[in-house]
């Protein structure tokens, strides 16, 4: 293995501003005070504590200390926004990403590293398989992601956990186990065991981490033929996508399905595809009715042609100042006098709008769109026809999104 700073000089490169999220466990441990010690950057770290064990204030403060005594900045974020319901480790795995994407913009900070290893990526392909995941799903983690506006690196995907154990025994310091590590409740921990039994056959962590880096190789050959193959049969049409459906039939079933899921992902801001069986069901129930609702999104058949909107009860609750994103995608700008709102035109608002039939977009499209109020009255409209000065437009473009994705 490569000493640390080379690594981190490939996979944190350049001196600008880097945030560390840092758990106070090994790997992320391990991340911190490798850069820290590379130096040549602004550093500062961050710690969620998700308030889901008493011991999690303590493991932040233990956290903080490490970093006082490596002269690193450290900040201590909380979520308590566990209900009880529903997948918890993707539920906190979410608040972390969100709540340290928040941290990070406020602080001028455009790039966060995370310390995940060669073990976390072949637990998540192995994960994956069993899902019967495809090409994209075997690519796991990709060394830089972009989402909430940050840069995300992964600099140690080939350091395995046990040389950024060896790393923190040589210099003294120790580290946290979280007790959620043995609990095979979890399907990772599940994972991390299995995966030690097929160690004899060969099939250990280097050899699913080389299978995650082939696929993914393999996903940037199709990304490149799905845009090629949209540059084509698919147009965008003021936040919809328009899909050509003899295009879509004569393209390779693979290359229509990343289409289908693109469009999709795209017009619900959505950070996941939707399920293989739902968009199957979906797409059989559109040879038979005109339309069908997924993933948030309406999917109308229109002649040859699909149309992918957002379905209007999917943002009836959804509100937003001007100068933030609507819905996650939508910029809304304009002569604000500071008591607008941001939400749905809704069918309300599109009364208000006698001139929206002018405007060539389907109802159900405009109903989902964004409007200005003020309380309860609209004060724009601006893809219905009812500007007033405000204009809307879509942070990132259908094509662009389907090389993000």
């Amino acid at each position: 293995m490569d000493d640390l700073a080379s690594v981190l000089a490939r996979g944190c490169p350049g001196p600008a501003p880097l945030g560390v999220a840092v758990s106070g466990g090994g790997d992320s441990l391990a991340l911190l005070i490798a850069l820290a010690e590379a130096g040549g950057r602004s550093l500062r770290a961050v710690t969620v504590d998700h308030g889901l064990r008493p011991e999690a204030a303590d493991e932040a403060r233990f956290v903080a200390g490490i970093c006082a005594r490596l002269g690193v900045g450290h900040d201590t974020l909380t979520w308590r926004g566990w209900r009880g319901q529903g997948n918890l480790q993707d539920a906190a795995r979410q608040a972390r990403f969100g709540l340290i994407a928040d941290w990070a913009r406020a602080r001028g900070i455009g790039r966060v590293a995370l310390g995940h290893t060669r073990d976390d990526q072949a637990e998540t392909v192995l994960m994956r398989l069993a899902r019967g995941a495809g090409v994209d799903g075997l690519s796991a983690m990709a060394p830089v992601r972009r989402a909430n506006g940050i840069d995300w690196l992964r600099p140690f995907l080939d350091v395995s956990r046990a040389d950024l154990r060896a790393f923190l025994h040589a210099r003294e310091q120790g580290w946290i186990e979280d007790p959620s590590n043995e609990d095979t409740r979890f399907a990772r921990i599940r994972a991390r065991q299995v995966l030690a039994g097929l160690a004899p056959l060969g099939l250990d962590a280097g050899a699913l981490a080389a299978t995650a880096t082939r696929m993914a190789e393999a996903r940037v050959a199709l990304q490149v033929c799905a845009a090629d193959t949209a540059a084509r049969i698919a147009q965008e049409d003021r936040g919809d996508v328009i899909l050509s459906c003899p295009g879509l039939q004569q393209a390779p079933a693979e290359i229509a399905r990343r289409l289908l899921v693109a469009a999709i992902r795209w017009v619900a801001s959505a950070p996941y595809a939707p399920r293989a069986d739902a968009l199957a069901e979906a797409m059989t129930t559109l040879q038979r009715a005109p339309r069908v609702t997924l993933h948030g999104c309406l999917i109308t058949r229109e002649r040859n042609r699909l149309r992918i909107a957002r379905e209007p009860a999917a943002v009836a609750d959804i509100s937003a100042l001007p100068g933030l994103p609507w819905d996650g995608r939508w910029w809304v700008q304009g002569p604000a006098e500071g008591d607008e709102t941001l939400r749905a035109l809704g069918e309300n608002g599109l009364s208000a709008c006698p001139g929206w039939r002018d405007a060539g977009l389907p109802r159900a499209s405009l109903i989902a769109s964004p409007g200005v109020w003020r309380g309860e009255t609209l004060v724009a409209a601006p893809l219905a026809g009812l500007g007033a000065g405000w204009t809307a437009r879509t942070g990132t473009g259908f094509a662009d999104s389907l090389v993000s994705h």
